[in-house]
């Protein structure tokens, strides 16, 4: 009996699943086709129908993580100052779950970096989310919660901030937990909201 497209779709699906399970558990040192076959009770020849080489497997990989970050529910804010604290907490590994998908989005920067093509895609994704950033810096600047500058550099280097952060949260947890990632992030927007000093 041949199969159908919803056979091939729900397969599909498992197979998303399993790369999430082997992403979580062992990060992109250990996203191999036998870790993704192993997990999903399958062999390794079934795996290559979807993904032909390794690199297929990574690329899948990072375009399901983006869909997931992407589909995740965020809390609604108000404009302005709490839009953009909202924006940048959401970043933050403050839960078990915003921890595995920074810890996957850490580990992969190996491999988009040795990749100019995955390289390429990563630095896009984090122009878009500058460019969201920028947006929201802008309106917390018209209503006033924010001083005159450049959005976009406003942005980027709220942005830089918190990737840092997360970097120093996911190696030393016990020096960075939750609540000190906020009031860290609390402390640099109260610095970014301040009026410029007069000479």
């Amino acid at each position: 009996m041949p199969r159908t497209k919803g056979d091939h779709e729900a397969r599909r699906r498992d197979v998303s699943e399993a790369v999430w399970r082997v992403l979580a558990a062992h990060g992109f040192g250990g996203l191999t086709l036998r870790a993704v076959a192993t997990e999903l009770d399958a062999t390794t020849g079934l795996l290559t129908h979807y993904f032909p080489t390794k690199r297929d497997l990574v690329t899948y990989a990072l375009d399901l993580l983006d869909r997931r970050t992407q589909a995740r529910p965020r809390p609604v804010a108000e404009q302005g100052l709490p839009a953009v604290r909202a924006a940048l907490l959401d970043i933050l590994p403050l839960t078990a779950e915003a921890t595995d998908s920074n810890r996957i989005w850490v580990s992969s920067w190996d491999a988009a970096l040795a990749d100019p093509g995955l390289s390429g895609d990563h630095a896009r994704r984090y122009a878009r989310s500058r460019d969201r950033l920028r947006e929201l810096v802008a309106t917390a600047q018209r209503l006033g919660d924010l001083p005159a500058g450049d959005p976009a550099r406003i942005a980027a280097g709220a942005q830089s901030f918190v990737l840092g952060l997360v970097v120093q949260a996911l190696f030393d947890p016990a020096a960075f937990p939750p609540e000190l990632q906020v009031r860290l992030l609390d402390d640099y927007l109260a610095g970014l909201a301040a009026p410029p000093a007069t000479r």
